[in-house]
């Protein structure tokens, strides 16, 4: 489910990118071929939330709002760093109280970003106390080159450091022109920053909830996946993943 060499080659293809703009993936017209079938959605598993915070969330960060030691016990049972579970975890519980009817799991979240960047470990790269990536996480050039979109600069360099051509950021790998039109504060600082982990996720989720009225359907989940990332090479791997997780959960 980690392996490497997996987590590298969906990162060298931008394997998430929010909205209409996205990057395909490399594998052969055969690969493609051989299964075409869209994945069942996976199990939704539920979050275990601080006492205090089960009724209004609105002004309280993300990162906060799930229970510390549910946290620990589960981010050592999947190998998730702790500070990417906990947004994970919280941005469900948020999206669970402003949309209830979209029936998010924390393991669909965690399946995107274990494909996207390994939940932010990627390139050597990490979470610091606030919860940024450092270094920051900036996907491959947009220019055309085989197996990539040409998305010619929409942020003058300000997200992805290129002027000339768009690059997906972040550990949830959003484009600079989608972040711009979709991100959400989920740590309450002021600021919406691709690179932190709480923004990512947080943005992640309410454009999933965007896309897709009941994320427990088979058909609306795969449609929202599948609109992040217009594969459904992608969406199995994604759904493959959070299954993992809530199939883990399950035997205990």
């Amino acid at each position: 489910m980690r392996n490497t060499e997996r987590r590298a080659a969906a990162h060298r293809t931008a394997a998430v990118v929010i909205g209409a703009l996205f990057l395909m993936g490399c594998g052969s017209n055969d690969d493609a071929q051989e299964d075409n079938e869209p994945p069942a959605a996976p199990q939704k598993m539920d979050a275990e939330p601080v006492e205090e915070h089960t009724e209004a969330t609105d002004d309280v960060p993300i990162a906060e709002l799930a229970d510390a030691t549910w946290v620990e016990e589960t981010a050592a049972e999947h190998a998730i760093p702790q500070r990417a579970l906990a947004a994970y975890a919280g941005a469900a519980l948020r999206i669970a109280e402003t949309r209830p009817e979209c029936n998010l799991g924390w393991n669909t979240l965690a399946g995107i970003g274990s494909v996207e960047t390994s939940h932010a470990s990627i390139d050597d790269s990490g979470l610091n106390a606030l919860g940024v990536a450092e270094p920051a996480i900036i996907g491959p050039l947009l220019d055309g080159s085989e197996g990539v979109m040409e998305v010619e600069d929409t942020d003058a360099g300000e997200y992805d450091d290129d002027e000339q051509w768009d690059r997906a950021v972040g550990p949830m790998q959003f484009l600079p022109e989608t972040w711009e039109t979709h991100a959400v504060d989920g740590n309450l600082d002021g600021e919406m920053d691709p690179q932190q982990i709480d923004d990512a996720v947080l943005t992640a989720g309410v454009y999933l909830c965007e896309t897709a009225e009941d994320l427990t359907d088979d058909d609306e989940w795969v449609s929202a996946v599948t609109t992040y990332n217009q594969s459904l090479e992608y969406a199995r791997d994604v759904a493959g993943i959070a299954e993992s997780y809530a199939g883990d959960a399950a035997d205990q």
